[in-house]
C-alpha cells in the first residue's frame, strides 16, 4: 500500500489488503472509500473481505467502485457528501489514480480547498500532463513498426511509445537458437537504439486505459493524454498455467525456445541427447507462431538423424489441437516429415503438469482423460493469453483480447483506439510477419483520421510462418483469413507449399536484415499501402 496524503483530511492509495486496514485504523481513518471493482486482478483482495475488516476495527466503508472510464457525475456527487461530512477519508483503487480523479472532480466542483490547491496543483489542472497526437503502448515489433510508418507519412506527429522493457528481441530468431544456428546475442537489441528519433520513450508500465477521457495511467500514477492510441503491447506467456512449470524450466530437461533465456539451453539439450524421450507440446489456440512447437521438432529431429540417434530417441509431439496445422494445404509436407522423423503424433492433448525431478509430464485429453509420460527432453510451448492490464480494461473483448475491427484494426467502440500486432482479436496468425503488414495500415488509417479522410486501408489477414522442417528446407507458410494462400513469391522461386532452400535462405539470411534494417525503420517492403 502506497499512501499518497491530498489533504489533512483525503488520502489515497493503491489496493490494500485486509492488514493495511489495520495501519489505517491506526492513523485514524474514519471513512474508507473502496473505487475498484471485483475481479479486476487475480491478487486482488474482495472488498467484501476490506468492508468486514473495516467494520470490526470501527472504520465506515464506503463502495464507489467504478471501471476506469466511468467516473460518473453520480459518484462524483457522492464523493462530495463524503468529503462533507468531514471525517478522515481513505480512497483506494487499482493505482490510486481513479481515487485522485474522483477527488479531483469532486474538489472542483465543490469549489475546491485552498490547503488542497496550495498542496497538489498538478491534481487540479493537466498542466503537468504530456498530450500526444498519438500514443503507442508497447515497443515490440508492432509497436515500433507502426510508429515509423506513422512519421514516414507525418513527420512532424508528436508520438510517445510507453514500455519499460529495455531489450527488443527478434523473436522468430529464437527457434533458429534452439536449433544451434543462430547466437541468441544476434536476436537482442538496446530498446533505446530502435525508438524513433523525435518519438518519446515513457520507460513505464501501463496501469489503466481511460478511453472516454483519451488518457493512459502508467505505473507511478503519472498520466498520459493522447488524441490517438496504438494498443500493441504484445501478449503474455503464462507458465503458471501449466503446474509446476515455472519451478524446473531452465534445468531438469524442460525447456522452450518461447524465451530468450532458455533457447540456449534447448540446444543443449538436443545436442547432448543420444537416446530417451523426447517431448514437444503445443497449447491451446491462439499462440503467437503457431508453427513455432513443432518447428522445434523437426530442427532437433534432423539434427538426431544426422548424429545417427534419431532411431534411439523417442520422439513425440502432444497438440492440444485435432490437425498438425490451420491451414490444410501446407498439412501433407509437414505430415510426411513427421513420418520421415517417426515423430510420434498426439492430438487433443494438452500438457497440465510438470514434475522436474521425476522427469514426469501429465496431459489431458479433450474428453477429460489424464495421462502420464516420463521424459528426458521436454520442450515446452506455454499457454498464452493478453496481458493482464489489457484484460481488465475497457478495451478488451469477452475473451480478454483487445477488441478491434478485424479490416481496419480500429476499436470495436472507440474510434480513435486501434490495435496491432498479437494482442489483438482478430482471427490471423499471431506472427511478426503479420504485424509487418499492420503497422502501415494502422499508421495510414491514423492519419487519414487526422486528415479527416473517411476512406481506411484494409488488412486481409496476412500471415507467414516459416517452417524450417530441416537444415537448408523450409515450407513458406503464407495465408490471409479465412486460411487463403497469399504467397509473396513466384512458384519458380519458392514452391508455396514445399520445403525449398530459397526459403531456408530467406528465413536464416534475409528476414533479420529486414527486420532490424527495413520494418522496424517505416521501409514497407512488400506491404501494399501508401
Amino acid at each position: 500500500m502506497k499512501i499518497e496524503q491530498l489533504t489533512t483530511q483525503v488520502s489515497v492509495s493503491d489496493q490494500i489488503t485486509v492488514k493495511d486496514v489495520e495501519i489505517l485504523a491506526k492513523q485514524g481513518i474514519e471513512i474508507l472509500v473502496c473505487n475498484r471493482p471485483d475481479g479486476e486482478s487475480e491478487d486482488q483482495t474482495p472488498y467484501a473481505e476490506i468492508e468486514a475488516a473495516a467494520k470490526n476495527l470501527n472504520i465506515d466503508f464506503r463502495l464507489l467502485a467504478f471501471s476506469s472510464y466511468q467516473i460518473s457525475d453520480e459518484y462524483r456527487d457522492q464523493f462530495i457528501k463524503i468529503i462533507a461530512e468531514r471525517k478522515r477519508v481513505h480512497a483506494y483503487c487499482r493505482t490510486a489514480s481513479r481515487s485522485k480523479r474522483l477527488w479531483r472532480q469532486a474538489n472542483f466542483m465543490a469549489g475546491g480547498e485552498s490547503e488542497y490547491n496550495e498542496a497538489h496543483p498538478e491534481l487540479l489542472t493537466n498542466k503537468d500532463e504530456p498530450i500526444f497526437d498519438v500514443v503507442i503502448v508497447g515497443a515490440g515489433s508492432a509497436g515500433i513498426a507502426t510508429a515509423s510508418s506513422l512519421l514516414k507519412r507525418k513527420p512532424l506527429l508528436n508520438i510517445a511509445i510507453i514500455d519499460p522493457a529495455q531489450h527488443h528481441y527478434y523473436q522468430p530468431g529464437w527457434t533458429m537458437v534452439g536449433g544451434g544456428l543462430f547466437s541468441p546475442e544476434s536476436t537482442e537489441r538496446f530498446t533505446g537504439s530502435l525508438i524513433p528519433k523525435n518519438v518519446t520513450w515513457l520507460q513505464n508500465a501501463v496501469m489503466e486505459f481511460s478511453p472516454r477521457e483519451n488518457l493512459v495511467v502508467l505505473d507511478d500514477s503519472s498520466v498520459v493524454h493522447y488524441q490517438q492510441l496504438v494498443v500493441a503491447p504484445g501478449l503474455e506467456l503464462h507458465w503458471d498455467g501449466i503446474e509446476g512449470l515455472s519451478d524446473t524450466l531452465g534445468k531438469n530437461g524442460v525447456t522452450s525456445n518461447y524465451r530468450f533465456d532458455l533457447a540456449p539451453y534447448t540446444w543443449k539439450l538436443v545436442s547432448e541427447l543420444k537416446e530417451g524421450n523426447a517431448i514437444f507440446t503445443q497449447p491451446p489456440m491462439p499462440i503467437k507462431c503457431a508453427g513455432a512447437p513443432q518447428k522445434a521438432v523437426y530442427l532437433s529431429a534432423d539434427h538426431w538423424l544426422k548424429e545417427k540417434c534419431l532411431d534411439n530417441i523417442n520422439v513425440s509431439f502432444y497438440n492440444s489441437g485435432g490437425v498438425l496445422f490451420g491451414v490444410s494445404e501446407f498439412v501433407p509436407a509437414l505430415t510426411s516429415y513427421m513420418e520421415k522423423y517417426k515423430v510420434d503424433l498426439q492430438f487433443s492433448q494438452t500438457l497440465i503438469k510438470v514434475d522436474g525431478d521425476t522427469k514426469t509430464a501429465w496431459f489431458k485429453s479433450s474428453e477429460g482423460e489424464v495421462s502420464e509420460t516420463k521424459f528426458d527432453l521436454l520442450h515446452v510451448c506455454p499457454p498464452q493469453r493478453a496481458p493482464e492490464f489489457i484484460r481488465s480494461s475497457p478495451l478488451s473483448d469477452s475473451s480478454g483480447w483487445l477488441d478491434v475491427k478485424s479490416d481496419t484494426l480500429q476499436h470495436a467502440y472507440f474510434d480513435n483506439v486501434w490495435g496491432a500486432g498479437d494482442v489483438m482479436n482478430t482471427p490471423n496468425a499471431k506472427t511478426m510477419a503479420a504485424a509487418r503488414k499492420q503497422a502501415p495500415v494502422v499508421a495510414k488509417n491514423i492519419c487519414n483520421t487526422i486528415d479527416k479522410i473517411n476512406a481506411l486501408a484494409q488488412y486481409d489477414g496476412y500471415g507467414a510462418c516459416p517452417l524450417t522442417v530441416e537444415r537448408g528446407k523450409i515450407i513458406l507458410a503464407e495465408f490471409a483469413y479465412g486460411g487463403e494462400l497469399k504467397p509473396t513469391f513466384p512458384t519458380w522461386l519458392n514452391t508455396a507449399t514445399k520445403a525449398t532452400p530459397f526459403a531456408w535462405h530467406l528465413k536464416a539470411s534475409v528476414l533479420p536484415f529486414v527486420y532490424w534494417n527495413m520494418m522496424l525503420k517505416g521501409r514497407e517492403w512488400f506491404t501494399h499501402s501508401n
